[in-house]
């Protein structure tokens, strides 16, 4: 198990390598990229939910294969006349 003065060492370290600048601006970076992650996820998640809720159950009457082909023959129909 890491003790809490393992871990302030290795901060140490790591502030002296990279710098609280640098340190600073990766963590916004970081921030930045999950912010928008999740933003993404959301506006998925948004579509999604709206897709499933503009479906209607009528519109498979629609689709049956016998009242399609009657369609296209009325409209055939039509056309010749």
């Amino acid at each position: 198990m890491i003790s809490p003065w393992q871990l302030l060492i290795i901060l140490v370290i790591v502030v002296l390598l990279f710098g609280t600048k640098k340190l600073r601006n990766m963590g916004s970076d970081l921030g930045g990229a999950v912010r928008g992650f999740k933003k993404s996820m959301s506006e998925e998640e948004n579509k999604s939910k709206d897709e499933d809720s503009e479906f209607k159950p009528d519109q498979l009457e629609d689709n049956k294969p016998g009242k399609a082909s009657t369609e296209t023959e009325e409209k055939s129909r039509e056309k010749q006349d």
